[in-house]
């Protein structure tokens, strides 16, 4: 579970949740096959789909990369929302 960093809340990503499009930051050296095993293990639904991009650098810095990317991932059905609900607590918690 520690390559699912934390879930994106945007205007863009609930549009997405009623195609069953989930958006989320996972670690920048996971692979696609090992966040596609994770989903289908911990949610127990089928992926059809992913997408997966690194987002630009901020600003001027040096050498400065970022730790995550990004990743759409399309299911077969919903996911139930208490799973849903289970990573925003999850994110609660790592940002306290």
């Amino acid at each position: 579970m520690d390559t699912l960093i934390y879930p994106i809340l945007t205007d863009k990503s609930n549009r997405l949740r009623s195609q069953n499009q989930y958006t989320s930051n996972v670690e920048s050296g996971s692979t696609k096959t090992e966040i596609k095993h994770w989903v289908e293990l911990f949610f127990g639904v089928k992926v059809r789909a992913m997408n997966s991009h690194r987002l630009p650098k901020k600003g001027r810095r040096m050498g400065h990369t970022m730790h995550y990317k990004r990743i759409i991932i399309t299911l077969e059905r919903p996911i139930p929302p208490p799973s849903y609900l289970f990573l925003l607590e999850f994110e609660r918690k790592e940002l306290q």
